[in-house]
């Protein structure tokens, strides 16, 4: 009776762990996309700030 339990507790702790690995890689993935595009996001923000400023706007003196 206890090496059936032990049986499937090794069983499950396996797909558990499989499960957990999965997650764990695909939150990796996420979190790397994240920082790429973070990464980008403010090298085009530097890029926008070297830029002159256009002025539109009409003056009424």
């Amino acid at each position: 009776m206890t090496g059936k339990s032990t049986g499937k507790a090794t069983s499950a702790g396996t797909t558990r762990e499989d499960r957990l690995k999965a997650a764990l890689k695909a939150n990796m993935a996420r979190r790397k996309a994240q920082a790429r595009a973070r990464a980008s996001a403010a090298e085009d923000e530097a890029q926008t700030d070297l830029a002159p400023v256009q002025d539109n706007t009409e003056r009424q003196d």
